[in-house]
């Protein structure tokens, strides 16, 4: 019963009846169409493997159409997941044709080759039956399709079983895979850009989505990978063509997970109409993983206790993937509070070797292996204690993850003891140093702790004015300790930039819960005011509740609190009497200058923040006439941004922004977008020059101009 042919409009036929024909055009039509059903029983649905070969180019956007004989049942609901094996922008369907839009380019030549996953109902007749195909710039071939008068199953089943091979068979747990070595039946061959299709036993096992370089067919990368319901197209690479063979590796990076509950299972390969079904295996419920050693790794951390600073150790092996010179090792953390915003490379060891480079986004570190490092898969990873990466706040089980070359390996559980970090003010612990003895003279009945800014849910500034302290701080060792109480908001991190201590910026700052630890720059002796001062631009938000809130102070070396001083939040500022200017001197306006702000002046080497200079390797200076350039060392040190450069590359970070720019080049990326600069990088003497706004107005900070002082001020 095959499908009679279409005859031509009655228009159309006289027209071209009427027109003379000057030249007859060469006409192209697909080749090589192969047409097979999965299940061939009479009135069975049965998935659709469509093969042939282009003599014409075909473009995306241009269509395919596979046109049923009437005796065939097509479901007007297909669909473009229903299509596998090809990028499709959308299905269309009309009587028996399925009418697919391609979302891809393929040349003449090219053997195209796609199934119809679901849709199509054999006729209820054993018989012989025509499949025609056709696309836009092509006629149509023909090819036939024999249905059986019964099938319960599918009869291209191959009995060729073929081993399963997990990482783990304990249930739920992430997996790498191997399927095979399955033999192909007959002649069949593999050939690059046709589809290997792989069912899994639950949806369930498979991720949103797959990227091609975590799976293998017969050890090379596979073209695409793309996901539909429980089955996995895999588009064969040219590095496996003419194989009469199937092995099929999926990373543990792949994101596969053994079904919830213990069972047995199995694993269906499709191809070329054929379905190989694999060995039965068994997943355990509470069964013991035979994960490989490659598979996870050990940490050791120097300090297990919840929120305490610590390092990090642990060697892993990223088995077929390599870290190479200049190569790129990113580390997740539990979450982002527990990596602090700037680090430095030196503090992260590679096999021995420091990082060229260490970049913090969120809980990620991206490390870049250093000049002359050996290519290796397995990699000793150590995070010093002066990195400054502190443990979870509670207590638990946690993991940490390693990724290289996109392969990504999880560690085992290592547990954090203690109890939670308190958001209530405690006493600063001191492990190291011998207990000190207070100085019982020290006096702070009249110590201060004041707001710069006191209304609800405002970011304030506090003045914390110690009077004397009983046992001296060493500098960068030492700490005050100032413990905010439940309502304020303290961000995960602090810039050091933003806090000073009698004057000097801060050493370093760490941030704990609600307890903010501050190093002072320099040594400050016993029985000895202490001013500390932090900024607006700290990011410490009062609370929203209008009442009488408590702030302490702590230092590393007293057993104790120092004192506590009560802030009220929400209440009436005392007011100041308005200065009324006379006649002889009108008030003139003036520039108001948040005192977050950095300034400097064009030509001037140095910059001011907070009252104090820091000097500048460069001098700002103005180019083309209108351009502010400033050296890239002022946006690590004036707005303590992270920031990274070298003779060649520049690159501000503000948390997951970055804006990159190129020496010499006029253009800049932001993220992923390019924008135009008015006037290209330059360096001098090793120090590249920015222009200012580039930066400022893609991170959201904000320039001015104070003609008192001929400066310019910048401010978030």
């Amino acid at each position: 019963m095959k499908k009679s042919k279409k005859a031509l409009p009655i228009v159309l036929a006289s027209a071209l009846a009427a027109t003379p024909f000057v030249a007859v055009p060469q006409a192209y039509a697909v080749e090589k169409l192969d047409v097979s059903a999965d299940n061939d029983g009479a009135g069975k649905e049965s998935d659709y493997d469509i093969k042939f070969t282009l003599e014409e180019d075909l473009s995306s956007g241009d269509t395919i159409t596979v046109d049923f004989d009437d005796d065939f049942d097509v479901d007007d609901k297909i669909s473009k997941k229903d299509i596998s094996g090809i990028d499709v922008k959308k299905v269309e369907v009309d009587d028996n044709e399925v009418i697919i839009t391609v979302d891809e380019d393929f040349d003449s030549g090219d053997k195209i080759s796609f199934t119809i996953k679901s849709g199509i109902t054999n006729p209820d007749d054993k018989g012989t039956y025509d499949v025609s195909v056709e696309t836009e710039n092509e006629s149509s071939d023909t090819d036939e399709v024999e249905i059986k008068k019964s099938s319960s199953s599918s009869s291209s089943k191959s009995k060729n079983d073929y081993s399963v091979t997990l990482s783990s068979k304990a249930a739920g747990e992430k997996v790498s895979l191997k399927l095979g070595k399955i033999s192909l039946s007959g002649s069949d061959e593999l050939e690059t850009n046709s589809t290997i299709t792989v069912t899994f036993p639950e949806k369930g096992m498979l991720p949103s989505s797959i990227d091609e370089d975590d799976v293998k067919v017969n050890g090379t990368t596979a073209k695409s990978v793309s996901i539909s319901g429980s089955s996995v197209d895999i588009k064969i690479p040219s590095g496996a063509d003419s194989d009469d063979y199937i092995t099929l590796e999926f990373d543990k990076s792949a994101g596969i997970e053994n079904p919830s509950s213990g069972d047995k299972y199995v694993f269906k390969v499709k191809y070329d109409g054929t379905t190989y079904e694999s060995d039965e295996f068994e997943i355990t419920k509470n069964g013991s993983s035979n994960s490989s050693a490659s598979d996870s790794f050990t940490v050791n951390l120097s300090d297990p206790g919840a929120g305490a600073r610590t390092s990090y150790t642990f060697d892993a092996d990223f088995g077929s993937k390599e870290l190479k010179e200049d190569g790129e090792l990113i580390l997740e953390f539990p979450s982002s509070d527990m990596v602090p915003g700037i680090l430095t490379a030196s503090d992260f060891l590679l096999n021995g070797k420091s990082a060229k480079k260490a970049t913090a986004i969120g809980n990620k570190i991206a490390l870049v292996a250093p000049t002359g490092f050996k290519a290796t898969s397995k990699v000793k990873v150590e995070v010093t204690y002066g990195a400054w990466i502190s443990n979870p706040k509670s207590a638990g089980s946690y993991t940490l993850k390693a990724t290289v070359s996109g392969r990504t390996l999880e560690s085992k559980s290592f547990s954090i003891g203690g109890s939670s970090v308190n958001p209530t003010p405690t006493n600063p612990t001191n492990p190291t140093n011998p207990v000190p003895v207070p100085n019982t003279t020290t006096n702070n009945s009249t110590a201060t702790i004041a707001l710069t800014q006191n209304a609800l849910g405002k970011q304030t500034g506090v003045n914390v004015a110690i009077k004397g302290l009983g046992v001296g701080l060493q500098k960068q060792r030492d700490f005050v300790e100032i413990v905010f109480p439940v309502g304020y908001k303290v961000p995960a991190y602090i810039a050091p930039a933003n806090i000073s201590v009698n004057g000097v910026g801060a050493n370093f700052v760490a941030v704990r819960g609600q307890n903010v630890l501050i190093y002072p720059s320099q040594d400050i002796p016993a029985a000895t005011n202490a001013n500390v001062v932090i900024n607006p631009a700290a990011n410490i938000v009062n609370p929203a509740v209008k009442n009488t809130y408590s702030i302490s102070v702590f230092t590393s070396e007293e057993r104790g609190l120092l004192f506590a001083r009560a802030v009220g939040v929400g209440m009436p500022s005392p007011q100041t009497k308005p200065v009324t200017p006379t006649p002889q001197q009108p008030q003139q306006p003036s520039t108001v200058i948040p005192t977050n702000s950095a300034s400097f002046k064009v030509n001037t080497a140095n910059f001011t923040l907070h009252g104090k200079t820091y000097p500048l390797s460069v001098a700002p200076y103005i180019a083309d006439g209108n351009t502010t350039m400033v050296p890239a060392q002022f946006f690590k040190e004036a707005l303590a941004l992270t920031t990274q450069w070298n003779n060649t590359n520049v690159a501000v970070i503000s948390g997951t922004k970055v804006v990159k720019f190129t020496v010499g080049s006029k253009t800049a990326k932001v993220g992923k977008t390019e924008v135009q600069l008015p006037t290209p990088v330059v360096l001098k003497n090793g120090m590249p020059m920015i222009p200012i706004r580039t930066v400022t107005d893609n991170l959201g900070y904000k320039v001015g101009w104070d003609a008192k002082t001929s400066s310019v001020f910048v401010h978030k």
